[in-house]
């Protein structure tokens, strides 16, 4: 059996040492996230550069997704038995791998094969990382509210941060396609040495279990509500993944901005309002999160709808942060949702086959978007995207609520 190390008092050296690992874990987390993320405002350059049409520019998002996927289904699960602290110096080793691919192979069967490779270092990295802090914070006596708020920042934080930081870099770098990418490796290397002295929370079991992949559940007695909040989780990252690959496609198309700016700007709007959401909420009870997400995703999503319309940009950046905090509040009942109705000791495994959906959402939805902005226009695409996510969204938390 794998078991925890036992917590240590902040006011002890090791009480101390579990207290600055936890920071460092969360800075780890934020950053390879940030990182994931960092692309995005610099898709219009590649695409500019080499004139491939927006259908490859999401094969190349999507490509990070299906190593997320594969990566949680094959991997994210093993640091239960080798260790916390081994599997994030993997995941890091694995995104400065994807670093150097971006630097030395910037031709498109380069960006696939990046975008992969950090989708294979996120996937296992999201469970260990917030498991780590789960265990150090406890560890170092930190308050259970401390470290969902941190662990939420570290995650949908970083993933806003990223597109940011790329677009601010792509704005005021004379190499946007080099100077990302260096800054990133560095960071990742020096954080790597620091994990080095971050205490293990694991006692690793004498003998290691034989090797399976992820079981994925679904709970026989609540199959329907695990199947609603799956609709829901998917329709919440499809919102995301759209966002993450396509803002600078429809920043263009609609409104004429080849802003690289404001390509990073949109979805660390859209992300950093389901952090700050999912954490005020957090105490509402189920059922009144479930109402709220709902009517915020509608009013963002067609607030965003109208934007493509009358070419608005402040209401097409307010329409993503309401949709964000609604599609925040909404992904994070979902996973509740799950893991009430899961069997108790079969929980990781449901919560598993709920974010293989959502990663599924991620990937799916902007590939049929950029398939249909070659036949039609960008405002009418738009507009039946954000009609049809309001759509899923409504009937996926209804059906939540009526279960």
């Amino acid at each position: 059996m794998t078991t925890i190390a036992a917590p240590a008092q902040t006011r002890t050296p090791e009480g101390r040492r579990h207290r600055a690992g936890f920071w460092i874990i969360a800075l780890v987390f934020s950053t390879e996230l940030a990182f994931c993320a960092l692309p995005t405002p610099l898709y219009a350059i590649y695409q500019q550069r080499d004139g491939f049409p927006t259908i490859v520019l999401t094969v190349v998002f999507a490509a990070y997704a299906v190593g997320v996927m594969l990566s949680l289904y094959l991997a994210g699960h093993v640091s239960d038995w080798f260790g916390r602290r081994r599997v994030i110096l993997g995941s890091l080793l694995i995104n400065v791998l994807a670093a150097i691919l971006f630097l030395v192979r910037n031709d498109v069967a380069g960006l696939i094969g990046a975008r992969f490779i950090s989708g294979l270092g996120i996937g296992v990295l999201t469970a260990t990382a917030t498991a780590h802090l789960s265990e150090l914070g406890a560890a170092a006596n930190h308050a259970r509210s401390r470290v969902a708020l941190v662990s939420t920042f570290a995650n949908l934080g970083g993933i806003g941060l990223g597109p940011l930081i790329g677009g601010c870099i792509a704005t005021w770098s004379t190499r946007p396609l080099v100077t990302p990418y260096v800054a990133f490796a560095v960071l990742l290397v020096a954080e790597g040495i620091s994990v080095a002295f971050v205490p293990e929370t694991i006692v690793r079991p004498e003998e290691r279990p034989a090797y399976r992949p992820q079981r994925v559940a679904v709970p026989a007695a609540g199959r329907a509500t695990f199947w609603a909040a799956g609709a829901a989780a998917f329709g919440a990252f499809a919102v995301f993944g759209t966002f993450m690959g396509l803002s600078s496609t429809f920043l263009v198309g609609l409104l004429g901005l080849h802003s690289h700016l404001l390509a990073g700007l949109a979805p660390c709007v859209v992300f950093m309002a389901a952090a700050v959401a999912q954490i005020v909420t957090a105490r509402l009870a189920r059922r009144p999160q479930i109402g709220l997400a709902i009517a915020l995703a509608a009013l963002g999503l067609g607030s965003i709808g109208a934007a493509a319309v009358v070419s608005s940009l402040p209401l097409f950046l307010a329409g993503g942060g309401v949709a964000g905090a609604g599609i925040g509040i909404l992904f994070r009942a979902a996973l509740g949702t799950v893991a009430a109705v899961a069997d108790p000791e079969r929980q990781g495994e449901a919560l598993a086959g709920v974010f293989l959906i959502a990663y599924a959402g991620m990937t799916v939805p902007p590939l049929l978007t950029a398939a249909a902005l070659r036949v039609w226009p960008a405002v009418a695409v738009l507009v039946g995207l954000v009609t049809l996510a309001a759509v899923l969204v409504a009937v996926a938390g209804s059906r939540m609520l009526s279960r």
